[in-house]
């Protein structure tokens, strides 16, 4: 998984030449764009390893920030492409909150059929996720004061309707068989199904990126949305469509969360707003757009779930938790940067003339 560039005339002055195949692997890897990423989840997991010890390296340990790895990696990657595109969605936790809620009221309170709940509960971020992309490219607001509104909008939607419908802000669901087996099983009793849709969901979008024009597109309108309009690039529908991704992949996560958890709660997902955010970052992808790749998402996913659970491991005061977690994450966005540098300058050596 590595990341792509946009075929454009912004490329010619962003683009990644391939190493020199005589490079050492060393060599090769600093000029990798994902490499800054890949050091930084090794560093904290080596950090958290020695200081958290056989518990945090245990099987319960490694589900504790692979499962949220998961759920925050199904949110990150719509969410990073996005971003690749250069717009951002902050209204992932409301949409997350709405459709846990949706499923929970029509197949828990109403008694509906799960598959029902299921899919209106996608339905809705799908919809969210259209109105989100109409309103960016028809208004050209920026997209992070129309998700702001979105999000409040939508929390104070659930919120009013949970309580005109149910009384409640909490409601109880008993899924099926198949429902459960598909959404929120326990793997070995530990590890969420979640991870097994993370990572398909990883492996399709690579793909899309990678060997697909319309991953090129996305890199392209994240370089210089005016170019690639003027080459004939459908800009708006690409726009929309990644919005309703975005809103797809919050709605997703709610559906497993309410199915594993056999409820919802309209305070449900408001920590995904940011963290996705941070994940993605962290995982190299630009705030202005036009860089990124699958791959550096999935690290930056696995390393702000291995610092948010491993400082527990370390019996260290949690006071100081929020401040060990701020740091390390400062430090791998940093380290980020100067390989994405490293990566973006680098040139290969011509042969000299004899």
């Amino acid at each position: 998984m590595t990341t792509s560039l946009p075929h454009t005339t912004a490329e010619k002055e962003t683009a990644v030449a391939p190493p020199k195949q005589s490079e050492s692997v060393l060599g090769q890897l600093r000029h990798r764009p994902e490499a800054g990423a890949l050091i930084g989840t090794i560093t904290v997991f080596v950090f958290f390893a020695i200081f958290g010890g056989e518990k945090f390296l245990a099987p319960a340990g490694a589900a504790s920030w692979l499962n949220i790895a998961a759920e925050l990696g199904i949110i990150a990657i719509p969410v990073g492409l996005l971003m690749i595109a250069g717009e951002l969605d902050v209204s992932v936790g409301s949409v997350l909150a709405g459709s846990s809620m949706t499923l929970a009221i029509v197949s828990g309170y109403w008694g509906a059929p799960m598959i029902v709940g299921i899919v209106l509960a996608l339905g809705l971020g799908l919809l969210v996720g259209l109105l989100n992309g109409v309103l960016v490219t028809r208004t050209n607001v920026p997209s992070l004061v129309i998700t702001l509104a979105t999000l409040s909008g939508m929390a104070g939607l659930t919120l009013g309707l949970s309580r005109v419908t149910t009384g409640t802000t909490s409601v109880p669901v008993s899924p099926d068989p198949l429902s459960k087996a598909l959404f929120g099983t326990l793997v070995a009793g530990q590890f969420e199904v979640a991870i097994f849709w993370w990572l398909g969901l990883a492996v399709v979008v690579t793909v899309l990126l990678q060997l697909m024009k319309y991953g090129n597109w996305i890199f392209a309108i994240g370089g210089d949305k005016e170019s690639a309009r003027a080459t004939g690039i459908p800009v708006d529908k690409v726009k929309i469509a990644l919005y309703m991704a975005s809103g797809f992949g919050a709605a997703l996560v709610g559906v497993i969360q309410t199915i594993l958890y056999n409820g919802a709660q309209v305070a449900n997902g408001q920590s995904f707003v940011f963290n996705s955010i941070i994940a993605v970052v962290v995982g190299g992808v630009l705030l202005t757009g036009g860089y990124g790749s699958v791959f550096g998402i999935v690290l930056g996913t696995l390393t702000f779930a291995i610092v948010n659970q491993g400082i527990y491991y370390t019996g260290w005061n949690s006071d100081w938790a929020s401040l060990i977690l701020g740091i390390l994450i400062l430090a791998a966005v940093l380290m980020n940067n100067t390989f994405r540098r490293l990566a973006l300058s680098y040139k290969p050596r011509t042969a000299k003339k004899a």
